[in-house]
């Protein structure tokens, strides 16, 4: 008799769970670089720091951890966090005694939050998580997360791509059968491209009612270049770039991110120095200059992904910014070389990725009707271009609120 007590009850909560969203379309939040909680679990012999632990007991939270980012822990970190390539293979895998993985499938909470203490420093994709509760989403039910390991590129998230399907079919039958939105960002919206390309018409039709992309670098960007050049040191005053950089330039979806030729001409220069012009066409020569051979061997690994600019295949809206500083060029001065510091020509863009790339997606519409279009695979494509929408912040600007809220909103209507 408990035991059916107990079954009606929780089918009863079910079902008032999900009549709150009735008639929503599902959403699955894919994050982007960095945008992805990680944990690690140590068992190591050898350390870089005498403060370093060498072991833990128990999986301890990586990424995002403000503890682990203050001087000389943060050398801990990068030797804990980096990938090591192997050549024969073809993959990178994590340090000598390093296990790293990433916490809560499906749950929204590791992409709304970074650090899991929800300290303000890693909100993400919080603010819009919060907007679609407003309007009747329910976390785990109908707002679902896919994180993942954002180091890694397509070929080395075979993975993902399987489990995600997996969570679109799941998530689509716990919604009374209502297709799913994929709502990504940067990184993310390429993730979701290339395992969009995977399945057929017909299983995209069936259970993807639309992508909604924020900041998506659809033809790579500039500042890939320029991490492997100095490193980044995200935006803190706290962190050196060239500190950073140890981590970043081992990681291949670094090298994935690279700018696509089909959105940079040959002629075109991306690095200036008094002894050699560098384009496009001499990624090899850059990187053996610099020092970095496994990252022409990564951007080897990828480059099929990033030339390769086939149409989703679902009704596509493409939302970001312009009108900021974007890295268009690494200028070396005479007399200094690759090793030194160069100065960051600018274009159009969000801060982070050039307009060119972001605006690709343009490119997939074949006929105007105000600023709808269909694309290639006969789907709408929406692009939303926004004033000042800065990569990171768009996350949290009230125009985007207001958008996807809208045109989420629409379908419970």
């Amino acid at each position: 008799m408990r035991r059916s007590y107990l079954f009606y009850f929780i089918v009863t909560v079910f079902c008032l769970l999900t009549q709150k969203s009735f008639g929503l379309s599902p959403v699955i939040l894919i994050p982007g670089d960095g945008g992805s909680q990680l944990e690690a679990k140590l068992n190591k012999t050898n350390v870089v720091h005498y403060i370093c632990a060498k072991t833990s007991n128990d999986y301890f939270n990586i990424w995002l951890n403000l503890e682990l980012l203050v001087p000389f822990v943060i050398d801990c970190w990068v030797d804990n966090l980096r990938l090591d390539y192997d050549n024969v293979t073809r993959t990178t895998k994590n340090p000598p005694g390093v296990d790293i993985r990433v916490p809560g499938w499906g749950n929204p909470e590791p992409v709304e939050w970074l650090d899991p203490s929800h300290d303000s420093t890693g909100a993400y994709f919080n603010t819009i998580g919060d907007a679609l509760v407003k309007i009747g989403y329910v976390r785990n039910v109908s707002l679902r997360g896919a994180p993942y390991d954002f180091r890694k590129a397509p070929n080395e998230n075979a993975e993902f791509f399987v489990k995600l399907k997996t969570l679109v079919e799941e998530t689509y039958t716990m919604n009374n059968k209502s297709s799913v939105t994929l709502l990504t960002h940067s990184m993310g919206g390429a993730m979701a491209l290339h395992f969009l390309r995977l399945q057929t018409q017909a299983w995209k039709d069936q259970y993807i009612r639309r992508m909604l992309s924020l900041s998506t670098p659809w033809g790579g960007a500039m500042k890939a270049l320029k991490v492997f050049a100095i490193g980044d040191d995200l935006g803190s005053l706290m962190l050196r770039e060239s500190t950073m950089r140890t981590e970043q330039i081992t990681c291949p979806s670094l090298a994935w991110l690279l700018p696509s030729p089909n959105f940079w001409k040959p002629s075109e220069v991306l690095v200036q120095t008094d002894k050699f012009n560098y384009t496009i066409n001499d990624l090899q020569k850059l990187f053996l200059d610099m020092d970095l051979p496994s990252a022409w061997e990564m951007h080897k690994d990828t480059e099929r992904f990033a030339r390769d600019f086939s149409a989703p295949g679902v009704e596509l809206h493409c939302v970001y910014g312009y009108n900021i500083s974007t890295v268009e060029r690494l200028v070396y001065k005479p007399g200094t070389w690759l090793d030194g510091y160069p100065t960051l020509l600018t274009g159009d863009g969000d801060g982070t990725v050039n307009l060119r790339s972001l605006s690709a997606c343009t490119h997939w519409a074949k006929r105007r009707n105000n600023s709808l279009k269909t694309n290639l695979n006969g789907k709408p494509v929406k692009t939303l271009p926004l004033l000042k929408a800065e990569h990171l912040k768009i996350l949290h600007d009230p125009r985007v609120l207001e958008y996807v809220t809208t045109v989420l909103g629409t379908d419970g209507n």
